[in-house]
């Protein structure tokens, strides 16, 4: 099967599979204010990356590309409904472009588009320097994306099953790249154990990719002759995922994906540690059923309800989130107390 027919199989299959919705959030329950202090039009949606400065938290998480024209259509939108909201926005991964350059332009429409945005280029763990060089200058990108999808690879049918010296490679990336480099997991959550290994390995940056939103386990077993049904209740939580990494390092860049949908779901993130939070599933549902207008409305409704919940909890700023009490119960609660975690810390925050 050719890359292209796969990229688009994905796309097809997340739309028909859809959203878990089994991220962990529904276990986190924010601490009411009565006297927030606080007004709507004082609230500040800025924030950092590291270095990299974002007018929201809210990132367009990679998606697609290398699919022909109809990847071509999608990047396009959605690098318009991120200049038009000011959002940051990742590619799908660009391996495809530097092995077949007929699709580059399904890439490099989103810098025409976007030519002011924050924008993260995107490969797999097995690029090399040179390889990553060529993504980056494909898109004058701001920072290299490396992905890890190693239970995707699993139960992909034609996928890889050899996943020796990732660390090693991504160590040479960090080493030998102009710009920052943030790894991410694709859907099954980045436990602590690898977050402090990137961080040996110099990463500028982690999404931790959590379980709850587009499920690529399901979706290979849909493409494929065999089903690995075990892996498709196989992960970490958005929610547990972030408390294990941020637990890892005070100052780590930390971006939140997994079935995040709602203002909601970024106030929590944000609250339990993430310094922003990508959505990629619920943005490809709308842009695809309903078009662009109506992405670019879901995108400036998830920020204002996002700077509600902020003004309810008095927090001016998003930094202020992370001195928001909120209560931690259910299987989250469960789950971190088993891996060592205090979760009272974050109810007993003191709001500053």
């Amino acid at each position: 099967m050719s890359r292209s027919k796969r990229k688009w199989d994905h796309i097809r299959l997340a739309l028909e599979t859809g959203l878990a919705r089994t991220n962990g959030f529904a276990d986190v329950t924010f601490v009411h204010q009565s006297l927030p202090d606080s007004s709507l039009d004082a609230i500040d949606l800025q924030t950092k990356i590291g270095e990299l400065l974002l007018s929201s938290p809210i990132f367009i998480n990679a998606m697609t590309g290398g699919g022909g024209e109809r990847t071509f259509e999608i990047n396009r939108n959605l690098a318009i409904a991120a200049r038009e909201t000011g959002l940051g926005m990742a590619v799908g991964s660009q391996m495809s472009a530097i092995k077949d350059p007929l699709e580059r332009k399904t890439y490099e429409i989103v810098r025409k588009e976007n030519p002011g945005g924050i924008i993260l280029a995107n490969l797999g763990s097995e690029a090399t320097v040179d390889q990553a060089k060529l993504a980056i200058d494909m898109i004058e990108a701001d920072a290299l994306q490396i992905h890890l999808n190693v239970v995707q690879e699993l139960a992909m049918p034609e996928g890889d099953r050899d996943f020796r010296n990732a660390l090693n490679r991504i160590a040479d990336l960090a080493g030998s790249l102009d710009v920052p480099l943030i790894v991410k997991e694709t859907g099954f959550g980045m436990g602590m154990e690898t977050v402090k290994s990137l961080l040996t390995a110099g990463v500028y940056a982690v999404d931790i990719g959590g379980f709850g939103g587009t499920n690529f386990a399901r979706i290979e077993n849909r493409r494929g002759n065999r089903s690995l049904s075990f892996f498709e209740d196989w992960g970490i939580t958005a929610a547990a995922a972030i408390v294990e990494a941020r637990s890892c390092h005070f100052n780590l860049p930390l971006i939140a994906s997994g079935g995040i949908q709602t203002g909601m779901d970024v106030a929590k993130a944000i609250a339990l540690g993430a310094d922003a939070a990508a959505i990629a599933g619920v943005f490809l549902k709308t842009l695809v059923e309903d078009g662009l207008e109506a992405l670019i409305e879901e995108i400036s409704l998830i920020q204002e309800e996002l700077a509600i919940i902020m003004t309810a909890l008095g927090a001016k700023k998003l930094r202020d989130l992370h001195n928001s009490p909120l209560v931690i119960w259910g299987e989250t609660y469960h789950w971190l107390e088993q891996r060592g975690i205090n979760t009272k810390s974050y109810s007993q925050r003191i709001k500053k």
